[in-house]
C-alpha cells in the first residue's frame, strides 16, 4: 500500500482518481490547490505525488519544481488535461517522472 499525495482542484476529479486509488488499496490525502499540497509534502512525504498542472495559488510545475529541490528520488505523476507536446516537455522539464493527459 502506497501513501499518495493527489493534488487536483476539480472535486469531482479529486474524489473519483482518490476513490480508484484507494479501491486499490491505497492511502491518499488530497490537496485542492499547490500551496496545500506543498504543505502537505512538507508535512508527511508521500510515497507518490500525483499532481494537475492547472491549479489555483501555485500551478503544478510550480509545486513539481519545488518538491524535486528538496527530493529529487520523489515519484511524480502529471495527471492533466494539458496535453500538448510543449506541455508534456515542460512537465518532464520540472521534474516529473510519467506524464497523463486527462480524456
Amino acid at each position: 500500500m502506497a501513501d499518495i499525495l493527489l493534488a487536483e482542484d476539480d472535486a469531482d476529479v479529486r474524489k473519483w482518481v482518490a476513490v480508484a486509488l484507494e479501491s486499490e488499496g491505497h492511502s491518499v490525502r488530497v490537496a485542492p490547490d499547490g500551496e496545500a499540497a506543498l504543505e502537505a509534502f512538507r508535512a508527511r512525504r508521500p510515497d507518490l505525488l500525483v499532481l494537475d498542472v492547472m491549479m489555483p495559488r501555485k500551478d503544478g510545475l510550480e509545486v513539481c519544481r519545488a518538491v524535486r529541490a528538496g527530493d529529487p528520488a520523489l515519484p511524480v505523476l502529471m495527471l492533466t488535461a494539458r496535453n500538448t507536446e510543449k506541455d508534456k516537455l515542460a512537465g518532464f522539464g520540472v521534474g516529473a517522472d510519467d506524464y497523463v493527459t486527462k480524456p
